[in-house]
């Protein structure tokens, strides 16, 4: 199965540089939105931390296809592309209008927080993306 999650993003005046043009940097935080979105459906966050654990990013890479400006009706979706025993693998587009303006992977774990260390991904997690 392949989990996903999309949402509308909204694009504010302080995520423009001078030029209009969406700021890079903007992307960043739009992905941990998707992330946390994407979680949310099986996984909350708030109950992972009561339970010690929490997702740890370990990589992130984009690429920008086409600039997006404060007037464009942006989609973000997200995607499970891969579990191993203890690292993720998401991979999200942000689109306009149907046309891909950036692309983005990135990579993780879990951790559990009193130790620092890693786990392998919880079974909630593992059980939805293999349905």
């Amino acid at each position: 199965m392949t989990a996903s999650y999309e949402q509308p993003l909204p694009i504010r005046t302080y995520d423009i540089d001078f030029a209009g043009i969406v700021s890079n940097i903007v992307f960043i935080r739009w992905l941990e939105d998707l992330r946390l979105g994407l979680l949310d459906l099986v996984y909350p966050l708030i109950p992972a931390l009561a339970q010690d654990i929490a997702p740890i990013l370990l990589s992130t890479r984009i690429a920008y296809r086409r600039p997006v400006t404060i007037a464009d009706p942006l989609i973000g979706r997200i995607r499970v592309a891969g579990l191993s025993r203890v690292r993720w693998r998401l991979v999200a587009e942000f689109t306009v209008n149907g046309e891909v303006h950036a692309e983005a992977e990135q990579e993780g774990l879990f951790m559990r927080l009193s130790t620092r260390r890693p786990i392998a991904i919880p079974e909630p997690i593992r059980r939805w993306h293999c349905a």
